[in-house]
């Protein structure tokens, strides 16, 4: 019989902490997109509510590193998990009565909360797998390709989840009831969190959060490219152009079309899970160098760029929404969030191969600040050149952002590998 490895039980823990939370973010994202748009918010509006989330994130992966090195990764992991049932709670205050701006100015503080909370549990899963991981084998890829795959098909179930609790109890019940839920699993994974996770180091300063690895920094800016191009057209183009070809503007076709819409996205989640989960094998990681994994992040990068080329062809070639056009967009984008998925499985290995395990918090949230900052750049691009240019604009903008992040990738130098970050 297979010996148990060092420090699964407390991987297995982390992980459930980590789904729950991700069931919640996926739900809410989508339950926030839908519900203002048919309150009439403008694309840009809607951008808006998602602005301070991604800032928020921004900030809290440069300090969470810090904190988690100081205060150990379970105080944070618990930190982002009750954070998050506060903002649920928060947003079910919101008052129909209030004017726009007053809605999305509440809306842009909750969910900028709500990012805090994300990004702490981030952190700390995606460094506790760096701790946690058996050594050898490409075990450390497929440990963080099977929390991050998993993670995506759970945010993806979250997406349908929103979408059907909108249009069967509506926004306020929903978020209610997710906050319930979540109060209940973090209760639990307090209860029975194993040992196994470090519990911090007095002596960590917060200058230690900016790398002096090169190919940590590189590694990051490829990652803002890879995201931003992401949700230029995830966060609000994608979902507001399939709103306006499937609803006929009635209440009962609004709920087809939210289930439609949040189908679709959950879909795309969950297979962009599914391949990042098999991404090591994909990559035959069990028995390629680390160097050759390295040089690989490059052509993954422009075998994406071909996609959202493609599409933005597409786009300008058809005369406003029609049925060929939003054929090509649901292959084109379910094509673009497989590649997509490779792309980000291997830079999730590649941050945590690149660190050692005394500055890991730090690293990874030195990464993942990074990642929150790409998000940002594509959820502010996503409303403001949907709203100016379409849907060619959106995607056009998506190959620009593909292309830097390819550049990136390229200037990781395959020969230093971990050995950088000292």
């Amino acid at each position: 019989m297979t010996a148990r490895p060092e420090g699964l039980s407390a991987y297995i823990a982390v992980t459930a902490a980590y789904w729950a939370f991700m069931l919640t973010d996926g739900a809410l994202r989508m339950l926030v997109l839908l519900h203002f748009h048919t309150l009439g918010f403008t694309p840009v509006q809607l951008a808006y509510l998602f602005v301070l989330y991604e800032i928020a994130g921004m900030v809290t992966n440069l300090s969470a590193g810090w904190i988690a090195a100081r205060f150990g990764l379970t105080s944070t992991l618990y930190a982002g998990l009750g954070l998050q049932v506060v903002a649920l709670i928060a947003l079910a205050q919101l008052d129909p009565a209030w004017t726009v701006a007053l809605s999305v100015a509440y809306v842009m503080v909750v969910q900028g909360a709500s990012g805090v909370a994300k990004d702490l549990a981030k952190m700390s899963s995606k460094s506790a797998v760096k701790l946690l991981a058996p050594k050898g084998d490409g075990g450390l890829f497929r440990w963080v390709a099977a929390l991050t795959g998993s993670k995506n098909a759970v945010k993806g179930l979250g997406f349908l989840l929103g979408a059907a609790l909108l249009a069967g109890i509506g926004f306020v019940g929903a978020v209610w009831a997710m906050a319930a839920v979540l109060a209940v699993i973090l209760l639990a994974v307090a209860l029975a969190m194993p040992p196994g996770l470090p519990t911090g180091r007095k002596g960590a300063k917060f200058s230690e959060v900016f790398s002096k690895s090169a190919n940590v920094n590189w590694l990051s800016a490829a990652r803002v490219f890879l995201f931003g191009a992401r949700d230029v057209w995830f966060v609000v183009g994608i979902p507001v152009y399939f709103y306006s070809v499937l609803s006929d503007g009635s209440e009962a076709g609004n709920r087809a079309a939210f289930f439609m819409i949040g189908t679709f996205m959950a879909g795309w989640i969950i297979l962009y899970g599914a391949v990042q989960a098999g991404a090591p094998r994909l990559m035959r990681a069990a028995s390629r160098p680390e160097g050759d994994l390295i040089r690989a992040a490059r052509g993954w990068a422009l075998a994406l760029l071909a996609v959202p080329v493609a599409l933005t062809v597409a786009a300008l070639t058809a005369d406003g929404p029609q049925t060929w056009l939003t054929i090509t967009l649901v292959a084109g984008l379910l094509a673009f969030g497989a590649i997509f998925a490779v792309n980000s499985a291997l830079h999730s290995y590649l941050i945590l191969a690149f660190t050692q395990a005394e500055r890991v918090t730090m690293d990874v949230g030195f990464y993942y600040m990074a990642n929150a900052g790409g998000r940002l750049l594509g959820t502010v691009l996503s409303g403001l050149t949907y709203q100016l240019g379409g849907l060619p604009l959106m995607l056009g903008t998506a190959s620009v952002m593909i292309a830097a992040s390819a550049l990136a990738s390229g200037r990781l130098d395959a020969n230093q590998g971990s050995e950088t970050s000292t």
